[in-house]
Parts: structure tokens; sequence; C-alpha cells
């Protein structure tokens, strides 16, 4: 290896005016010590980790770096983070390759393009395996350089739109183990991706369904339930819209994508695995408990994965107003534990919590409580009397309102105006009445029904 061809594409890489340059991954220093005998100001970051160089706040001209990234575990987050070291028109210089044929080591040039083109005004790659008096002999490995210089002036700030879906099936939603992705693999997250350019934020929901876990969701079959913005430990912000459908909705889920997923598993909404996205993790606990707008704000340090006792990191911005629960005192817990737990459950409910002698379902911000108190009085609930006459829910489609009545049987319940349903509230008004053993009734209204269709 000669100095005087590292000197001759130092020249080139390197701006022309002497400038700050941090350099990371030195090993012998020798690239450095080019550097600083043409005129620039070199930091070398002795002790410390490369991909969050300890500089306490400090800006630089360019950030010279040979042979680390491949070495790193995320090397795209690395790059943000890098990036955000620069001065505006500053200069990544990055030297790296790939060795090796059959058990190959580096990280591909490709792939390193992908992750700077969205931050770089200008990107120059240069094939360095050629020049033999670089490294001193003939190499048939792929070495290369790439020198990406960010924009001059600091851009519009833009961040990346994400989508989520929360398949729910009763009281469970369907979580997909991560593989192969370089980011958060073996953890737990939802269906999820970014939307396209071009794509709304529904549409991308949908899509990303079908290519990951083999949906054929409609529009009508997905409702949006929350929206996060989060930043991970050393990355830029991000907006997540978090969307919710129905099991049995588009068919059945399948791993779509057995590269990037090793695992399609259902777990209770409140009772999720600690192996999941710290993020993810975050958006199910908001949506349990009915907040609609949060903050997932992770700081350097922090993990990519859930930690117990950093629910800090999540902030609300618009605590829920309106309904916050509704009690019920039953004569039988457990024959209402057997007929609302069901409904609730079908309707989206999440069981929240048990008692002896009661319990309660949470959807959103609202729930609902059954209990048999000992301060109960005798007499039985008549719902002709002066109190409470029904609840009302609604539901998504005539479809579902149909196999609720047929399976409502089952469960405790009997079909009320069975010779007008579904219309016994009015031709414009499309629901079932259904009362149980207790003589609670419940009214399932089909949500914007407008009369263009009726239950099969």
């Amino acid at each position: 290896m000669t100095i005087d061809a590292w000197a001759e594409r130092l020249r080139d890489w390197l701006p022309k005016t002497p400038g700050d340059v941090l350099g990371l991954g030195c090993g012998t220093g020798s690239l450095s010590l080019l550097a600083a005998e043409g005129g620039h100001r070199v930091t070398e970051v002795l002790v410390g980790d490369a991909d969050a160089p300890p500089v306490e706040g400090r800006r630089f001209d360019v950030i010279l770096a040979r042979h680390v990234l491949w070495m790193l575990p995320d090397p795209e987050a690395t790059l943000r983070h890098w990036c955000g070291l620069l001065r505006p028109g500053g200069r990544l210089v990055l030297i790296e390759g790939v060795w090796g044929t059959e058990n190959p080591s580096g990280i591909p040039a490709a792939r390193l393009i992908s992750a700077l083109t969205p931050m770089a005004a200008h990107l120059h790659s240069e094939r360095l395996s050629g020049d033999e008096r670089l490294w001193g002999r003939r190499v048939e490995d792929d070495r290369y350089a790439l020198v990406a210089v960010l924009p001059a002036a600091p851009s519009r700030h833009k961040e990346v739109v994400d989508v989520h879906l929360i398949l729910r099936r009763g009281d469970e939603v369907l979580l997909a183990r991560r593989a192969n992705t370089g980011y958060g693999d073996g953890l737990f997250n939802l269906p999820s991706g970014h939307v396209e350019p071009g794509e709304d934020v529904r549409t991308a929901v949908i899509r990303e369904a079908h290519e990951e876990i083999g949906l054929t969701l409609t529009p009508a079959d997905v409702s949006a339930e929350l929206v996060l913005q989060h930043r991970g430990p050393g990355e830029e912000a991000r907006i997540g819209w978090f969307f919710e459908a129905e099991y049995g909705a588009g068919g059945e889920p399948r791993n779509a994508e057995p590269d990037k997923c090793d695992e399609l598993s259902w777990h209770r909404a409140d009772a999720l695995p600690d192996d999941m996205v710290a993020y993810c993790r975050a958006a199910l606990e908001a949506w349990r408990t009915g907040e609609r707008f949060v903050l997932h704000w992770q700081e350097e340090g922090d993990a990519v994965r859930y930690e117990r006792g950093r629910a800090e990191r999540a902030t609300v911005l618009a605590p829920a107003r309106g309904a916050h629960h509704v009690e019920l005192w039953v004569p039988d817990f457990a024959a209402a534990e057997a007929s609302w737990g069901w409904l609730l459950g079908e309707l989206g409910h999440v069981r929240e919590q048990r008692w002896e002698g009661g319990g309660s379902w949470r959807r959103g911000a609202t729930y609902v409580v059954l209990e048999h108190s000992p301060d109960m009085r005798g007499g039985g609930h008549d719902r002709l009397r002066p109190g409470l006459n029904h609840l009302a829910f609604h539901v998504g489609t005539t479809a579902e309102l149909d196999r609720l009545v047929a399976q409502a049987p089952g469960h405790g319940w009997s079909l009320l105006f069975p010779e007008r349903h579904p219309f016994a509230g009015g031709e414009e008004h499309c629901a079932a009445y259904l009362e149980d053993g207790a003589g609670f009734e419940v009214e399932l209204v089909v949500a914007g029904w407008t009369g263009d269709r009726g239950p099969s």
C-alpha cells in the first residue's frame, strides 16, 4: 500500500477548503494523518462507540470512516446519526467493501447508497479494488469508496410516514416476529411498512396487509385508531398511523414474507410479550387505553426493544374525553360473564380486569363493568321501568350483524322483535335488539347504514 495513492484519492474526496474532520474506525490513523497534512483539522475519537461517537454536540465538515460500518449492528441508523453530526454541505467519506465468496463479509455499496439517497444532495462512488497501489497487491474483493455530500442549506423538514395494522381477534392482536431486516430482528411488531409516493395512509395499510400477511382488505375493513409520532434512539422522527381490522376480513392471515418474518402469533392485548419493538408496544398500550394522539420520543442510549419501566417515553397529546365507563350490576356474574363477555369481545372490547364477582372490558377510552355487588338490592332488572333501558353499540357491516345475531343464542342472548328484524327501529335504522337471561337489552347498530343494502 502506498501513501501517495491514498493521498491522491483523498484530495478528490475531501473539500478543497480545510475543515473539521472526524475520523472514525481510524486503524493506524494513516488517512487521518493525510487529511491533517492537507490542512484539515482532524479529531480522532480514541475511546467511544463508532455508531454514536462522544463528540458532545460538536459539528464537522467531514466524517471519514474506513472498514467500520460493516461491523456495526445497524448501519442505516448509524448513517443517519453521522449525518446529524455534519454541518450543512458536509460530507461522509466511507471506504468499505465485501470480502470473500463462500461466506462473504462486509457491506454492499448498493445498501449504503439506498440509505444515503434520501439525505444526500450528491453521491459519488468509486471502485477501489482495481488499484493495486492502494493495497500493495492485486485484490479480487469488491472494495469501494462512497462520498455523500449533504445539502448546503437545511431542507424543509420531512418525516417518514409509516402504517401499522392492528388485526384484532376478540381480545387478541396479531404480531409478527421480524427477521433479516436489520432493524429489531427477533422482536415482535405489527404488520407495517412505509407509505409510498402518491399513496394515502389507508391505501398504504391495505397494501402492506396484502404484502405481509396475505389479506385482501377493502377501505371499509379498516379504521384509523391512533396517530403516534416516534423518534428512535439516534434516528430521525417519523409519523405512524395505526389502523384496526377484524379477524376474518380479507381472508386468513399467513406469513407472506418469510424472508422478513419468521413467526405470526396471536397475543392478548392486555398481556403483550416483552420481546417487542418499543415503538409498537407503546402504540398498542395507547390504543388499548383509548388514547389517539401520542408522542413516543426515545433518547440516545434507549433500546429498540421494549424495556419495562420506560413508559415515560410515551406522552399523551390529547387525553381521552367523553364517556368513561358504564357499570351494570347483575344478579349472576358467571352468567353475565359468559353472555356479555362474548359479545363485548366480538365488538372489540378487551378484557381489562377481573375480581371476585366482577370484571371490566375496555374499548378505547370507554369500558363496561359487570358486577354482582354485595350492596345490590333484590328485584331484578326491568328495562321497561325507569332507569336503564338498553346499551347500544356500533357494528361495522350488515354481514357482521348477521353473524352476531346467528351466534348470540349460543351465548345466552335472544332476539327481540324478530318479526321486524333488522328494522325494528324503523326502515332507515338497521339494527338488532338482543336480550340476555337477566333482562338486559343491547342494540347493535350498523354504522353508516344508508339503506342501499340489507343483511344477507
